[in-house]
């Protein structure tokens, strides 16, 4: 028996079950529910094929069976680094199973030495791994390097799917033994964070605190088994992954993103049936670029879009609702799940200008910056603090960092800076640490970006902080533009002060890039940027805004 030190405690779960938020059943015993109703309900779609609901549970006793018998104990972990195919979903069911935890946020780009590095700090028991798969595959082998490992007691080896390989990690073959008694509140789910800000931190999540979000999500946006739940985000991510857990909890489809280079993403839609779609804003902007160049009125059955990581701009928003597509927007963090969206019936304004307001089951407050135990009104900028049945249950192996994350009343600090209206809608105007001090004045980069991204000529917009030995700091703006279109400092800085940012927030410096990378989840790399200008690779240029004469 594995013991881990977590944040569950009988007063929490009494609050939560009495709420109706928390329940007794597992992922894995939800889905074996939907099998035993409806065995030939198609649970997954891929290249690989479509799996039945009884299929996938077959596969996934087949594999916990396996980890039973390698001598997997409860409570030990089941590492899984690939990209978005069904195998995921066999080993996180397996591991809700048996009562293992499952750590599926292993990225593609993370590098073989990063995967090692966290195989043995999670002590992994087990790994999934795809044969080739990472940011330097060409250079190593993970399998040639996991003798490293000394915790590992079994090695599952995929290659990489054509298209022709039926998925799964171990064939059924006749019984298996019977699952232990399930446990919803017990960990299920590590995931690791994308570490933008630092050394990425192990979040620990139960079946329970991540089927609170599902159902409530659900619930909101009328997601049943009737719906195809779609999603661009990989499973390795947490919206991705949330997106799966609410459309196989709620007993749907969900359809793993693993189109050919080149292929139709709306011919994929249209052919699945999708009903809702989950990415972030360069998907939508993709997708519409698809719709406009084939003058396409909708797209199939597709009915709603969670477009999460960064602020939709207005009119993508109009475009998707004048083809009958309602754009949700919202925001979370792989600590509290999908706690904060709009409604399918919320005011177009809010979709662009909000996150929405908190998922029943959570809540969130305002808290001074240098302050994180007093309390903000509503409109007053400060830090995000939230509480609730989809928070996490703490960090693997570090004490530490899971009471520094609470203040003293036990709200879980986000690091996000925000303000709420007075029916509690929220909005996002940076990082706590993502803030420019100019002489004193706080510059929120969020805003910069947000509005700079308007432009039909940027594809994607950083503002970072450039040294100042008098001021302190100012701000530089980098922009990527999109292919055939360019866009120069007098033009960008007319643009912001258009959109109506202050003269006292304007960029000092702009810098040209070719590329700004990504994250694994789609968030901009601002930190990339950052040493670029530190290392001298390029050169900002000095700009002055020039308010137009009347």
């Amino acid at each position: 028996m594995n013991n881990l030190l977590t944040l569950f405690n009988s007063d929490r779960w009494e609050e939560y079950s009495q709420g109706g938020f928390w329940g007794n059943d597992t992922l894995y015993s939800l889905v074996r529910g939907h099998a035993q109703r409806t065995p030939d309900r198609i649970a997954i779609r891929s290249a690989g094929g479509d799996l039945s609901y009884r299929r996938l549970v077959d596969l996934v006793d087949a594999f916990a069976g396996d980890l039973a018998e390698t001598g997997v104990s409860l409570g030990q972990r089941v590492a899984v680094w690939l990209p978005s195919r069904p195998e995921t979903i066999i080993a996180l069911l397996a591991c809700s199973r048996n009562r293992y935890i499952c750590c599926p946020s292993l990225h593609r780009d993370h590098t073989v030495g990063d995967i090692v590095a966290l195989l043995k700090r999670m002590r992994a028991v087990a790994v999934v791994a795809e044969a080739g798969y990472g940011a330097d595959a060409s250079k190593n082998d993970l399998f040639a390097q996991l003798g490293e490992v000394e915790t590992l007691r079994k090695v599952y080896r995929l290659e990489k799917t054509d298209g022709g390989r039926a998925p799964g990690i171990i064939a059924p073959a006749g019984s298996v033994a019977a699952a232990p008694k399930g446990n919803p509140n017990t960990i299920l789910y590590l995931a690791f964070t994308s570490g933008t800000t630092g050394e990425p931190k192990g979040v620990m999540h139960s079946d329970n605190t991540l089927l609170a979000n599902a159902r409530a999500l659900a619930a909101d946006w009328n997601i049943n088994e009737t719906s195809v739940v779609y999603s661009l985000s990989p499973l390795s991510h947490n919206l991705g992954f949330g997106a799966m857990i609410m459309a196989l909890g709620m007993g749907g489809q969900i359809v793993i993103h693993d189109l050919p280079r080149g292929a139709s993403l709306i011919d994929r839609l249209i052919d699945t049936g999708t009903t809702f779609l989950v990415g972030v804003p360069t998907h939508a902007i993709d997708l519409l670029a698809e719709v406009k160049a084939r003058n396409l009125a909708g797209i199939g059955r597709l009915q709603g879009f969670r477009i999460s990581g960064a602020q939709a701009p207005q009119e993508l928003v109009a475009e998707l609702i004048a083809r009958g597509i309602i754009p949700q927007s919202g925001y979370g963090m792989t600590e509290t799940c999908s706690h904060q969206y709009t409604l399918p019936n919320d005011d177009p304004r809010l979709i662009v200008e909000s996150c929405g307001r908190s998922s029943p089951g959570y809540e969130i407050r305002i808290f001074d910056r240098e302050d994180q135990n007093r309390e903000l009104a509503a409109g007053e900028i400060g830090q995000i603090g939230g509480r609730g049945a989809s928070l996490m249950l703490g960090y693997f192996d570090d004490q530490k960092s899971t009471e520094d994350s609470f203040n003293r009343d036990g709200w879980f600090m986000t690091g996000d800076l925000g303000w709420v209206d007075e029916n509690g809608y929220l909005r996002i105007t940076g990082r706590k640490k993502d803030v420019i001090i100019r002489g004193g004045h706080n510059i929120y980069p969020a805003r910069i970006e947000a509005l700079a991204a308007t432009h039909d000529a940027v594809q994607r917009a950083a503002a970072v902080p450039v040294p100042d030995q008098r001021l302190g700091e100012r701000v530089c703006l980098a922009i990527m533009t999109r292919p055939g279109k360019s866009v120069d400092a007098p033009e960008i800085l007319q643009h912001l002060d258009d959109a109506g940012l202050s003269k006292y927030d304007m960029p000092e410096f702009f810098l040209r890039v070719d590329e700004i990378p990504l994250t694994a989840s789609g968030k901009i790399r601002k930190r990339d940027v950052s040493d670029w200008i530190a290392d001298g690779r390029v050169t900002p240029e000095p700009v002055r805004f020039q308010a137009k004469t009347q």
